[in-house]
């Protein structure tokens, strides 16, 4: 459909806006979202449901019914070839066409073929997931003029899911390691983890893998330091060069995940490139965005958000999955990123929507206090304070440090951007007091590290404490001071005696017990 086709209002209002107009480049638009009650905004018209309109841009005018659509289309349509036309539409077409790294082969790829298809309901599973994202990520790999294989890598990394977490705590669709994705720009702190943001993390994997190749020369390589760590991949070439070996991908000495990866990437590449050959029928996917970025400006809670989307909350953190807490902190992440339908309705229902948009905000902690002195500070049980922060008890709250709260009625103020963005919890334990307990050491002597197991604390406060040091041995006789919580019991080993030489407690030579005895019955157990 081109724009002399759209109907007349449309048309009209489309072309009365001409300077407005922007196609769309990262594979998603950009909607803004209305301001907040009381300043009334427009009601949104429906958007064109026809896949290929790329780019949608809302205009508020002065009265609701004057809201202007901009549509750009995503490519022209030929009308002379429709086996073409097909083609066109078919993003999975789209990437095999985009194909440009050298095939590899060998039993490794066959072995992961193999596994593929044997797996048709986790193909099916991991190329439904996959379909909300590839539009955006071929996108971007062919505006980089990268090969367009490496959209299919999250399949191998994540199989799509951008909540997954490794063992490795490697996180997102891409995995990303927290330093790795510290260097790339991804934020990681209280409020969100943007190794996990769809838009964000795909940025830095492209950016990442360019500066690979760059380094190595190599689409294999850079692949290999991609799952394995560049430093690592430089030793192994540095190895093989030592030794008057090959430096390629197939030629290099390393571990069993970084050998198969390359090999499992080339079997996707062969499922989607003949999946028929494979029995693995691939479900059909329109070359179209499948989301929008809508443009928000005031904090709002997860609930409330996809509530006003028409989606539930599972629906919706799969496009938005980067948010750790219930709220949406504008200053920290401005979109939201709503299927094609769903931002029509969001937009629509926000502008609507009487109450506050957020229930929670952040407090930072003046000073280092209990969570029972926070909560009252906050307005909110020291219960409820702990279950929504994570505080494990008989911890304190720093200084510094940022809570998640609820916010009173007639707070107006969103989170401040420093805070969206730095924002930490840092818990200390508890200050117990301690008691002084002072015994002689035994017959044969003791050693710190004896008197630290004993007493169940490290050798380096016993030393402090006696001022020797953390090797250091205790004479015969010598007086021996450890720092105990009040009305903790003596250990096993305790209750036998400081010296620890036997089991049986001394014999008491007086009604009054000897100092030792007393101090070993008040240890902690």
């Amino acid at each position: 459909m081109t724009l002399s086709e759209l109907p007349a209002r449309v048309r009209r209002l489309a072309l009365s806006a001409t300077l407005a107009a922007t196609a769309l480049v990262t594979g998603c638009a950009n909607l803004a979202a209305p301001q907040p009650p009381p300043v009334e905004a427009p009601i949104a018209a429906e958007l064109p449901a026809a896949p290929e309109f790329a780019a949608v841009e809302v205009m508020a005018q002065a009265q609701p019914d004057d809201l202007e659509i901009v549509l750009a289309p995503l490519q022209p349509r030929s009308r002379l070839d429709p086996e073409q036309d097909a083609q066109r539409s078919d993003l999975w077409q789209r990437v095999r066409e985009g194909y440009a790294l050298p095939a590899l082969e060998g039993d490794l790829v066959q072995k992961w073929e193999q596994w593929y298809a044997s797996r048709p309901d986790y193909v099916q599973r991991m190329t439904e997931r996959g379909s909300r994202y590839l539009f955006h990520i071929v996108e971007e790999v062919e505006r980089r003029g990268m090969p367009g294989e490496l959209a299919l890598l999250p399949f191998i990394e994540s199989a799509f899911n951008p909540q997954a977490v490794s063992h490795a705590r490697a996180s997102g669709m891409w995995q990303f390691m927290p330093a790795t994705g510290k260097d790339f720009e991804l934020r990681q702190n209280l409020f969100r983890d943007d190794r996990r943001d769809v838009l964000a993390s795909t940025r830095a994997a492209l950016d990442y893998l360019q500066q690979l190749h760059a380094q190595f020369g190599d689409w294999h390589l850079a692949l290999a330091a991609y799952n394995w760590g560049q430093g690592n991949v430089q030793r192994a070439i540095r190895r093989n060069r030592m030794a008057r070996k090959d430096t390629d991908y197939a030629s290099l000495r390393m571990p069993d995940e970084t050998r198969n990866y390359v090999p499992k990437l080339q079997a996707v590449m062969n499922i989607v490139a003949q999946p028929q050959a494979f029995g693995l029928p691939l479900p059909p996917l329109e070359n179209h965005p499948y989301f929008l970025s809508v443009s928000i400006d005031r904090d709002i809670d997860v609930a409330l958000a996809a509530r006003l989307s028409g989606m539930s909350i599972e629906e919706f953190q799969y496009l938005n999955p980067q948010h750790n807490k219930p709220v949406i902190l504008a200053a920290g992440t401005p979109v939201v990123l709503l299927p094609y339908d769903h931002a029509n309705r969001f937009l629509r229902e926000l502008a609507k929507y009487p109450g506050p948009y957020a229930s929670w905000t952040a407090w930072v902690a003046p000073k280092t206090v209990k969570p029972a002195e926070a909560a009252r500070l906050v307005g909110m049980s020291e219960a409820r304070l702990r279950e929504v922060n994570r505080i494990p008890a008989r911890m304190l709250v720093k200084k510094g440090s940022t809570l998640l709260v609820p916010r009173k009625a007639h707070a107006g103020t969103d989170v401040a951007e420093y805070i969206a963005h730095n924002a930490v919890m840092t818990l200390a334990p508890e200050a117990r007091p301690l008691r002084r307990v002072a015994f002689k050491a035994g017959r044969k002597g003791d050693s710190v590290a004896a008197v630290a197991r004993r007493y169940r604390v490290s050798a380096a406060q016993v030393a402090q404490w006696n001022k020797v040091g953390v090797r250091s041995t205790f004479k015969p006789g010598q007086l021996i001071v450890v720092m105990v919580p009040p009305k903790a019991k003596a250990t096993s080993k305790a209750r036998a005696g400081a010296a620890g030489t036997t089991r049986k407690a001394p014999p008491k030579r007086s009604a009054k017990p000897a100092p030792r005895s007393r101090a070993t019955q008040a240890a902690p157990r």
